[in-house]
């Protein structure tokens, strides 16, 4: 009997705590990242920015939102909002509370094919699958149909009576100590809604600095900003890879970023430019798949310094 059954039994045991360490202890291990990047014109003071992405606020996610509420804590310069606040429809008083302190400081938030559409149940596999035939959200997949429609535009509301910019394929600018910081933003290029055309151009000559800011990190918009000369570029939506592979990585990006800068700073290149790229690996999860390994939720404080 035990030579028979001894290894399923086995198998199902551990993948069971697996499973229960993913749900029950690492998708709620928030964490604060700390990362450098020398992109400031030489001799401008640093500025701490605090990235959040990809909250996939639930009702009753109360540890969530202690954790967000207590990020206040680190006085940023501004923070950066890179979507996905949502993945319940109700969720949106959770949401704006969870950020309030945060919504002290001066900020920006581009949106999420999340904050548009509630989630749908669909099988894990289908993203590898999809990452093989070289399809990501919509694009090169049909329109989605039969959807959720969230109350986005409360969150929306909440955010602009904070005085948080709407970047929503638009530019701003935030005055930081006589410091000029201008954002460019685009909507979600995970459901088709960005319009590069209409923010095109590159950083504003008037600028002390210029950046990026996007939920999906898809190429052409990586490139395209690159090319345009934007030293820095912020997103998220990739969740880290929410299930890794320890001493491997990430299986998929949910867009066609490569694995290897799934999360975290790296550098994008095009037509000679070359920029840097900020991933947040998010502190958050769809509802239905409410699981994370090897990738732990996250916020990001970003020290940015002079070039030299």
């Amino acid at each position: 009997m035990r030579a028979r059954y001894g290894i399923p039994l086995g198998i199902t045991a551990a993948g069971a705590a697996g499973l229960l360490y993913a749900a029950g202890f690492e998708a709620r291990s928030f964490r604060l990242r700390r990362v450098t990047v020398p992109v400031l014109p030489s001799g401008m003071r640093p500025l701490r920015v605090l990235q959040v992405s990809d909250i996939h606020m639930v009702g009753g996610q109360r540890k969530k939102q202690r954790w967000l509420r207590s990020l206040a804590g680190l006085r940023p310069d501004f923070v950066i909002n890179t979507g996905d606040n949502l993945s319940d429809p109700e969720g949106v008083p959770e949401v704006l509370d969870a950020l309030g302190p945060l919504m002290e400081f001066p900020g920006a938030y581009v949106f999420g094919s999340n904050d548009y559409y509630g989630p749908r149940l669909r099988n894990p596999a289908r993203y590898l699958i999809e990452k093989a035939q070289g399809r990501h959200g919509l694009n090169g997949n049909p329109p989605a149909v039969g959807v959720v429609h969230n109350p986005w535009e409360n969150i929306r509301d909440g955010f602009d009576a904070a005085g948080w910019l709407n970047l929503t394929n638009t530019r701003g600018t935030l005055k930081i100590n006589d410091v000029s910081i201008e954002l460019t933003g685009l909507d979600d290029p995970h459901i088709k809604r960005d319009r590069y055309d209409e923010v095109a151009g590159g950083p504003s000559p008037s600028a002390d600095f210029s950046m990026g800011i996007v939920h999906a990190p898809y190429l052409r918009v990586l490139d395209a900003f690159t090319a345009d000369g934007y030293p820095l570029i912020l997103a998220g939506h990739t969740h880290g890879g929410q299930l890794c592979i320890p001493f491997y990585g990430a299986l998929v990006t949910n867009c066609d970023l490569d694995t290897d800068r799934v999360k975290g700073l790296s550098t994008h290149t095009a037509d000679g430019h070359t920029a840097y790229l900020h991933v947040s690996a998010g502190c958050g999860t769809n509802r239905y798949t409410p699981v994370r390994f090897a990738c732990p939720p996250e916020a990001t404080l970003l020290t940015l310094t002079s070039r030299d």
